[in-house]
């Protein structure tokens, strides 16, 4: 912790108080997005169609209008958009425990998933700028911060939550409440190098044009894509993984591995980034990050299915190296994402990142779970472990190979493409 506190402290006051406003972001909505569903489903007795709904406007208001908050945030600049998403996350937050018809829960998760669409990408962008040259220690910290908030946040909900689901709700949106006020008053106004030019049609479609248009950004967001994929598996095939091999206590084995993943993130990350940074250049770090990504599920795919003992370990082991290889990509990733933008249109670019991220996680989920009943059925479900473990292979490959192109280099400063 003291570590911590010396690193944070070498920054300066915005990018601490960026630091803060994460941890209390993900605080606010980690102890209450874990309980909705159950909320929503056992509470107001909504089907599970009705759920899957709301639930899934959320999800698609936030990864879907990514691109949108970063281009508001470069034309007119990074309080802005980390203003108006606090707000409107703390109405939604605040809806979500008070309306029980399904057209309002439906505007509440819409609320709430379009206001981290537009403070995400700011945030990010204004780190970046603000951290300068040291924007991979800036990430490295950030990320501590991010994961302590998702570490606590199902706790403290989970003690509100034996009053009442509205208490959750009421405490979740006074933090954006009170995150919205500290903005206002504390964060300095930053902008991009867009920011305060004239917002017409033509000139964002030009924003967007040269985004696209930059080829090495496309193809290392296209090739990052599985690395989400794969993280995303502690929601998905680890948690299908405890339930068929420990049955009911599966749930428990379940959020022991949330723990143990954001307690990884939380106690190494600084060391991993500083580790990796005395070692490898950004794209090795990459590279090595990503292997070990994918390497991690390969202990499933050699434990025997009945070995409860076994399987166990595995996925302790599996939910270890996953974190801390996403603790070595993590920070390196995003520093690049600035790199290949060229300084320019950052939040757009961070922006349309999310987006196909986003949408490669969808598509990534679908396939894994098409695999995994494939797989159940034919008592083979090393296939679904070795399916993951190639992901990240191909995802460490590809960008080994953008980084022998040199397509991962410092690029010049692209100028707007004309509208």
């Amino acid at each position: 912790m003291k570590t911590l506190w010396q690193q944070t402290r070498s920054f300066p006051p915005a990018v601490r108080l960026l630091m803060a406003n994460q941890f209390a972001i993900n605080l606010a909505f980690y102890m209450l997005m874990p309980y909705l569903a159950a909320h929503l489903s056992g509470g107001l007795g909504l089907a599970a169609w009705a759920v899957g709904l709301v639930l899934g406007v959320r999800n698609f208001s936030q990864q879907g209008m990514f691109l949108i908050g970063g281009t508001l945030a470069d034309r007119f600049g990074y309080k802005a958009p980390i203003m108006a998403g606090c707000l409107l996350r703390t109405l939604g937050f605040g809806l979500l425990g008070w309306v029980d018809s399904l057209p309002a829960l439906i505007a509440a998760s819409a609320a709430t998933g379009f206001a981290g669409a537009l403070f995400n990408p700011a945030v990010r962008a204004y780190l970046a700028v603000e951290a300068g040259e040291r924007r991979v220690d800036a990430f490295a910290t950030f990320n501590v911060y991010y994961q302590a908030g998702m570490l606590l946040g199902p706790l403290v909900g989970l003690a509100l939550l034996a009053a009442d689901f509205r208490l959750v709700c009421t405490v979740a949106a006074a933090i954006f409440a009170v995150l919205t006020v500290l903005q206002w008053r504390a964060l300095p106004a930053r902008h991009g190098d867009t920011a305060g030019t004239t917002a017409a049609p033509d000139g964002v479609l030009a924003q967007w044009r040269t985004v696209v248009a930059n080829r090495p950004f496309l193809l290392f967001a296209t090739a990052m894509i599985g690395s989400y994929v794969l993280t995303f598996q502690v929601y998905l095939a680890l948690p299908l993984a405890a339930s068929n091999a420990l049955g009911s206590k599966g749930t428990w084995v379940t959020s022991g591995l949330f723990v143990v993943s954001a307690a990884v993130a939380v106690m190494g990350q600084l060391r991993l980034t500083g580790w990796a940074k005395q070692r490898w250049s950004s794209g090795r770090a990459l590279v090595r990050g990503l292997t070990a990504m994918g390497l991690a599920f390969l202990p499933l795919a050699l434990t025997p299915p009945g070995a409860t003992g076994a399987v166990l370990a595995a996925l302790v082991a599996a939910v270890v190296l996953l974190a801390a290889g996403s603790a070595v990509v993590y920070p390196f990733e995003m520093d690049t994402v600035v790199t290949l933008s060229g300084n320019r249109l950052v939040a757009t670019h961070y922006g349309l990142y999310n987006t196909v991220s986003g949408f490669g996680i969808t598509l990534g989920n679908l396939a894994t779970g098409a695999l995994w009943d494939f797989a159940a059925r034919h008592d083979a479900l090393w296939l679904t472990w070795c399916m993951l473990t190639v992901t990240g292979l191909i995802c460490a490959a590809s960008v080994a190979a953008l980084a022998r192109s040199g397509r991962l280099a410092v690029r010049e400063e692209p100028q707007l493409a004309p509208a």
